[in-house]
């Protein structure tokens, strides 16, 4: 079995810890996440979101796995992952993403990754070939 290793994404940025009033939604082959961005730790101005785009977005999951599930355990990769409310890329999975009941989209594309975000009270997950962030106002 392959020791499974989570890359972190978020340099410098994170959601907000509290309420980031997640957004999911779909442009053709993307799915796009839209939260608020932290204002008390990082640079950021109150209100301030942040979308995620994954490019190619084969499947994803929206899971309630929240931080006092993870911290007492629960979730799948809680006590692999390094921290709970960070952005990774897992790296080493045997079967891309694990088996997990994934909103499926279309076939995986050649050369996807899988991208995890853990946010206060739930857990995102996407099946993508590549991600961009951009920043805009409240």
């Amino acid at each position: 079995m392959t020791q499974l290793q989570f890359l972190k994404l978020n340099d410098g940025w994170n959601a907000e810890p509290n309420a980031p009033s997640l957004h999911v939604s779909f442009d053709e082959k993307a799915a796009l996440l839209t939260f608020e961005l932290n204002p008390w730790r990082y640079t950021a101005a109150p209100g301030e979101k942040a979308t995620l785009r994954f490019e190619n977005c084969s499947r994803w999951n929206w899971d309630a796995t929240n931080d006092h599930g993870w911290y007492s355990g629960k979730g799948r990769y809680a006590r692999q992952a390094p921290a709970w409310g960070e952005f990774y890329e897992v790296r080493g999975e045997e079967k891309l993403g694990g088996q997990i009941d994934w909103e499926i989209r279309f076939p995986d594309p050649v050369g996807a990754g899988h991208f995890l975000f853990y946010f206060r009270d739930e857990t995102l997950e996407f099946i993508a070939t590549d991600w961009s962030m951009t920043r805009h106002g409240s």
